[in-house]
């Protein structure tokens, strides 16, 4: 694929407070995995920091038009103000970053773009979709095996349900990585396609849709492209219809969805 040709993912990313050789300053910031994966499974990505106040109306044509596809990157826990609940002791939320990139989700779900969610990426979808989280899963499952340690992560199988997306892509008991304490309690109305062998689910699709595939492990640390590469294909399609409309297409959809109400 030549680079003219190549899709563009937007990838979410942190806004942390960051230093490096002088500098010690808020950045936006990304570990390097996201990128070096998108771009081998053949991709051009594009880096997106949530802006505070921004909404999915401010999202038309400025952004979603230039975009092919869309990848929630992990990070700090989702607000349990989002889904109604009381914050437990151990949840570290960034409500700011949760409105800028539920209202990027928001956008992209109306433009039909491909979105992939990656650990805190599947539990924005879950919560989008009106579902709830476990916020700490030692109580929950009474074990640490999804994180183990401070920046270790666990490894695990999981079963994926026949004739999901994700079997389609993955098989039906792929190893994976983890590094999480929360979890999907309840998915809302998206479709649980995987679980880890002590129940919690490990991963979640919208088969109503398009491409819309949420997985808690990190396959951004793994060696294996196919799910970047699923990913970067149903983006293709995207990409192949914003030539032929001209890259307005992207923005025309958003807006025509928009005025339907979907």
């Amino acid at each position: 694929m030549s680079p003219s040709a190549r899709p563009v993912i937007g990838i979410t990313c942190y806004v942390e407070d960051a230093a490096w050789g002088v500098w010690h300053t808020t950045a936006a910031l990304l570990p390097y995995s996201y990128v070096r994966q998108v771009t081998a499974a053949g991709a051009q990505a594009v880096l997106l920091p949530y802006v505070a106040g921004q909404g999915p109306d401010d999202l038309g044509a400025d952004l979603l038009g230039r975009l092919d596809g869309l990848l929630l990157a992990g990070g700090a826990d989702v607000d349990p103000r989002r889904y109604g609940a009381p914050a437990h002791p151990s949840t570290v939320s960034r409500p700011d970053r949760d409105a800028g990139e539920l209202a990027l989700l928001d956008a992209a779900l109306r433009a039909d773009l491909p979105v992939l969610g990656v650990c805190r990426g599947m539990q924005l979808l879950t919560v989008a979709a009106g579902g709830s989280l476990h916020q700490h899963l030692p109580e929950d499952c009474g074990h640490e095996r999804h994180q183990p340690a401070p920046g270790r992560y666990g490894e695990h199988p999981v079963t994926v349900t026949e004739g999901s997306r994700l079997h389609a892509i993955l098989g039906p008991a792929p190893r994976v990585n983890s590094y999480h304490h929360q979890a999907v309690a309840d998915p809302g109305t998206l479709a649980v396609t995987a679980r880890a062998d002590d129940g919690v689910i490990e991963a979640l699709e919208d088969p109503a849709r398009r491409f819309v595939l949420g997985v808690q492990w990190h396959p951004e640390e793994l060696p294996d492209l196919r799910l970047f590469e699923a990913l970067v294909a149903a983006a293709s399609v995207t990409a192949t219809a914003g030539t032929a409309l001209g890259r307005s297409g992207n923005a025309s959809r958003l807006h025509r969805t928009s005025r339907s109400g979907r």
